[in-house]
């Protein structure tokens, strides 16, 4: 069985591969690199949901929408630390991922700089001392599994030592690309630390049931359940957009044992505004969603606020229309007025 790392090597990384496995050609895209392991790269032709979310398409190059749709920018008080909600940041050690996915926010970001892991991280540190409201530190990137443990024990132990730190989670897509990344070596280690914060959180990004298969499950049901294991998942046109779709995923999701956390509007991405359904459509596909699942394995369906305004609730009970105004983490009214469609 080959390393994660051999994995991450052997990636399809050029457009002419990828032409090589499809059979025909593909679009050129300017902007926005590829990036495909070989286990994801076999599936593209028998699942349209794969296809959809990692091959490139024509539609990239379209100019509408925002770089930073979410304002990381506005937030970012480290170079790797982004600090939007008082109890909570987000922690950047690397921008690279182990597939690009078309629909990323962070498109506009990813696969620039190697990662940060040297003398960067010390404003990081001098940032949270300051800052003891902070009690969550959510590693990002990027994808924080990218780092070899040694580096990834080096952070856990330097959190550690600051004494109003109590959470940790990660963000990761390692599960359905590359599952042989979560060892017996990795797993250990994140037994132990979990061990030594209050919690610790794995969320892992689904968006397709098609994203599970033998060596996927068999992941998931080998993590300890000392571990926070949750699943956030972006809502996609061509991808999940249907409650089959999402009850699906949901459904797998819940016999292995993971929690649907969030439930993502699409964000309003320069060379992914492709993806995007329109609020109306999004809360009557979520409503549905409410009549099949349990009231506790029904994600949060959320909306970045363009702006830096932060995640609100998306589903209205009221009325599916969008009144255009939505409130912002800092308790503020956003007036968003025909730019949600």
């Amino acid at each position: 069985m080959k390393s994660w790392k051999n994995e991450y090597k052997e990636a399809i990384r050029k457009s002419d591969d990828l032409e090589n496995l499809l059979g025909y050609r593909l679009p050129h895209i300017e902007n926005y690199p590829l990036f495909i392991p070989q286990r994801i790269a076999q599936k593209l032709k028998n699942h349209q949901s794969l296809y959809t979310q990692y091959v490139p398409s024509h539609e990239e190059n379209a100019p509408q929408g925002l770089k930073d749709p979410i304002g990381d920018q506005t937030y970012q008080v480290a170079p790797q630390l982004i600090h939007r909600y008082p109890s909570r940041a987000l922690f950047l050690p690397t921008q690279t991922c182990p597939v690009y996915c078309r629909f990323c926010f962070r498109k506009n970001e990813l696969g620039k700089e190697p990662d940060l892991f040297s003398s960067q991280f010390d404003k990081t540190l001098s940032y949270l001392k300051k800052h003891p409201e902070i009690k969550e530190i959510i590693f990002s990137g990027g994808d924080p599994f990218v780092l070899d443990n040694i580096k990834i024990k080096y952070y856990l132990n330097q959190f550690l030592e600051l004494d109003t730190i109590k959470h940790i989670r990660f963000h990761t897509k390692f599960l359905t690309t590359i599952p042989s990344r979560f060892d017996e070596e990795t797993k250990k280690l994140l037994l132990n630390f979990s061990k030594k914060f209050n919690t610790l959180s794995l969320s892992f990004h689904i968006n397709s049931v098609d994203e599970f298969d033998e060596e996927v499950e068999k992941t998931v049901l080998s993590f300890s359940r000392s571990l926070n294991l949750i699943v956030q998942t972006v809502l996609l046109k061509g991808v999940n957009d249907s409650k089959e779709d999402l009850l699906a995923l949901f459904e797998k999701c819940l016999d292995l044992g993971l929690r649907p956390y969030y439930l993502h509007h699409p964000d309003q991405v320069e060379g992914a505004m492709h993806f995007g359904i329109s609020l109306e459509k999004g809360r009557e596909i979520y409503s549905k969603l409410r009549s099949h699942l349990p009231g506790w394995a029904i994600p949060h369906y959320v909306l970045d606020i363009p702006g830096g305004h932060g995640k609100a609730l998306a589903y209205n009970s009221e009325s599916f229309h969008f009144s255009g105004k939505l409130i912002g983490h800092m308790g503020n009214n956003v007036d968003l007025e025909g730019q949600l469609h």
